[in-house]
């Protein structure tokens, strides 16, 4: 199904710095609470991520991820998300995060 690129450009996706990780115990699947910093204009937003197959809190910090900030926010159990991180699925269907190769500005628009 094609869209127009106007139904594209009303979603959001912004670059962020992930400034905090947390396990995520009573989550149905493995996953992580992440705090991604996403500039001025957004801040510090939330989010569940499923990621712990291939990623460490270690691995996590610092690391610049991409993901919709205008979405509205989701409960999962007792955490609600504000923001959903992006990625992608291996071959066996566990993600891998959608990221930058060179650091840029948090809050950058994707286009």
């Amino acid at each position: 199904m094609a869209i127009s690129f106007d139904d594209f450009q009303k979603v959001d996706i912004r670059v962020g710095t992930i400034v905090g990780v947390d396990p995520f115990p009573e989550a149905r699947k493995p996953a992580y609470k992440l705090k991604i910093d996403f500039g001025p204009e957004i801040g510090v937003k939330k989010s569940s991520a499923q990621v712990t197959k291939h990623y460490t809190p270690d691995t996590l910090m610092g690391r610049q991820v991409a993901a919709v900030v205008n979405f509205p926010p989701r409960q999962i159990g007792p955490f609600m998300s504000e923001v959903l991180t992006l990625g992608f699925p291996d071959a066996g269907g566990e993600v891998v995060l959608l990221g930058v190769d060179h650091n840029v500005p948090n809050g950058g628009r994707m286009y």
